[in-house]
């Protein structure tokens, strides 16, 4: 996280509102001390379709081994 002055925030503020973009978070200070917060906004989730789900799941063949055998020949295999 960064600090810039307010006056630089103001000069640069577009290059500042694409790294908040990117994933950055920046503090403004004036005099010295921080008082604002630049942080990207949450993007909201696109609701779950459950039929589609349920469609692509029925057509998902049944797993034929326990999930602990399966943990366990990835464990043992060449993957670690």
């Amino acid at each position: 996280m960064d600090i810039i002055n307010l006056a630089d925030a103001k000069a640069h503020l577009s290059e500042l509102v694409d790294r908040v973009e990117a994933g950055d978070s920046i503090d403004i200070a004036r005099r010295g001390k921080p008082v604002a917060r630049l942080t990207a906004v949450a993007k909201p989730r696109k609701p779950i379709d459950l039929a589609l789900l349920r469609s692509l799941t029925a057509t998902m063949p049944p797993q034929t081994r326990t999930a602990t055998d399966l943990v366990r020949s990835m464990r043992d295999g060449d993957r670690y």
